[in-house]
């Protein structure tokens, strides 16, 4: 039998597909239309920026006026006007009367509350014998985060592996698409990158004197100053800092000004001796060594970071050094490892619980809308140990 138009009965009408299931889900599709590609109006693409915005908790419970958002969108007053007319048939925002910026609805609300905020850690290093206890505070702090319902993880690569390059780690923050950053140890460069940017930023330790940049960490300063006297006050005046060489170039850290203030302090001179330069690598330590102890010794070591403290028993070892009838050794971090050794090695010491509750209760912050930009420091002790003792008379 065949059916109108010379077709033969039981096939498809001319433009459907033959024996395709899809016909009888979307019975309006066929072979002849294209759907056109959706066109979004300015207003409407200014909208879904603000509709991602409340999805992220940018603005908390309250959005700027109407200029500030044309300004930040770089569009017209009256688009965003109209961008917000759309919000508000959307149940999003409310308006709170004339000359006032519109709220947020608790319906805007629960929409970013349901989208885990996004935490970004960008380590300074990652290998984990460089600093353990570093890496056990950074592993912590992620941890604490997770419990807490945030999205938080570590950067590809750490500042170390793109060799401090402010470009490359711009671009590896921006590509992260965090709603928040966590810097450790940055360096100032990018620190003052950060601290230009929108997105909110707290820095983990590292330079951020005169930044609108949230801060915390040790306050090790008065624990090194600490340090510095107990050893004058032992007979030395040979006290060697040991330390990266962000902290050493001028303007000096915190720490190291504090040791070489009290050296001054007690009429003991002061200069690059105190605060050697060094490559920081396992051959530029041992050069650094071999020097120090070539003509005048030092009878004191600070040294900062665990992984040179170790190298440096190491290297008081072959040497046949004894800790402390010869050397007074004292580690800039209180680490696990260092309890291990009898008698116990001068250190410091802080609670880097609190470190980690300030972190979370940043990020909380940020969640609501209202990052913080405070220095908030941990306190840190000197403890003395069995690895100070006199100065060895000459």
């Amino acid at each position: 039998m065949v059916a109108h138009g010379g077709h033969k009965a039981g096939a498809l009408v001319t433009g459907r597909r033959q024996g395709c299931i899809l016909d009888n889900l979307f019975p309006e599709s066929t072979s002849t239309a294209v759907r056109p590609i959706p066109r979004f109006s300015l207003p409407e693409q200014a909208a879904a920026c603000l509709r991602e915005g409340i999805e992220g908790g940018r603005w908390g419970d309250q959005f700027p006026g109407e200029v500030q958002l044309a300004t930040e969108l770089d569009v017209s007053r009256n688009t965003v006007r109209r961008a917000l007319q759309i919000l508000e048939k959307e149940g999003l925002v409310v308006r709170r009367g004339l000359g006032r910026s519109r709220s947020i609805t608790p319906a805007g609300t629960a929409m970013a509350w349901r989208r885990p905020l996004r935490v970004a850690m960008l380590r300074n290093d990652t290998r984990i014998d460089d600093s353990p206890h570093t890496a056990l505070i950074a592993a912590n702090i992620l941890r604490a985060l997770d419990a807490a319902g945030y999205d938080a993880f570590e950067c590809r690569k750490s500042q170390v592996e793109l060799r401090h390059d402010v470009l490359q780690l711009s671009r590896q923050l921006t590509a992260a698409s965090a709603d928040a950053w966590l810097i450790e140890a940055g360096s100032r460069p990018l620190l003052e990158w950060c601290a230009s940017q929108r997105t909110p930023c707290l820095a983990l330790y590292g330079r951020t004197e005169g930044l609108e940049i949230a801060r915390t960490g040790p306050d090790t300063v008065s624990a090194y100053a600490a340090a510095a006297r107990e050893l004058i006050a032992r007979g030395h005046r040979r006290i060697v800092l040991i330390v990266r060489e962000e902290f050493r170039r001028p303007p000096l850290g915190g720490c190291e000004l504090a040791v070489i203030n009290e050296l001054k302090a007690h009429g003991i001179p002061a200069g690059r001796y105190n605060l050697p330069e060094w490559d920081e690598s396992p051959a530029g330590f041992e050069r650094l060594m071999e020097s120090l102890f070539r003509t005048t010794p030092p009878t004191a070591l600070i040294i900062d970071e665990t992984c040179w403290f170790i190298a440096a028993l190491g290297f008081l070892v072959r040497r046949g050094l004894r800790v402390p009838e010869q050397v007074s050794l004292v580690a800039g971090e209180g680490v696990p490892i260092l309890d291990m050794c009898q008698p116990q090695f001068a250190q410091m010491r802080w609670d880097s619980k609190l470190i980690e509750r300030r972190v979370v209760r940043w990020v909380d912050a940020v969640r609501k809308g209202h990052p913080d930009r405070r220095i908030i420091n941990i306190p840190a002790d000197f403890v003395p140990g069995g690895s100070i003792g006199p100065a060895r008379k000459e």
